[in-house]
């Protein structure tokens, strides 16, 4: 079982900028395929950046040179930093974490990009 938990969210306004952190347990992070998600009001679930544990990054087209995501294997800890936010960007950002086969999620962190 893998608990994961992010953190970082809130309110900014248009241009601003947020970073997002997941920390997921276990003593194997190194080898997990992370993902973040996000679900806005009324849409369904979508991909917003993933990396692999070798470090290969694939983003959306609609963040790709706005986000960044990295991971942190030493503190089991992957990362979302969001710049030049949109009001489009709003919406729960989940934290999800492949291994063995297995896909895990956290409860998810709300952003809100509003003036």
């Amino acid at each position: 079982q893998v608990h994961v938990a992010e953190s970082g969210g809130g309110s900014v306004q248009p241009g601003g900028s947020l970073k997002l952190s997941c920390f997921a347990s276990g003593s194997v992070f190194s080898i997990y395929t992370l993902g973040w998600y996000r679900q806005a009001p009324g849409k369904e679930r979508e991909l917003v950046a993933g990396i692999t544990s070798v470090g290969t990054t694939n983003y959306a087209a609609d963040v790709k040179g706005r986000f960044t995501i990295s991971r942190d294997n030493a503190k089991n800890t992957m990362y979302l930093q969001m710049n030049s936010l949109k009001p489009e960007d709003t919406a729960v950002y989940y934290c999800n974490v492949g291994v063995y086969g297995k896909d895990y999620w956290g409860r998810g962190t709300l952003v809100t990009v509003s003036s």
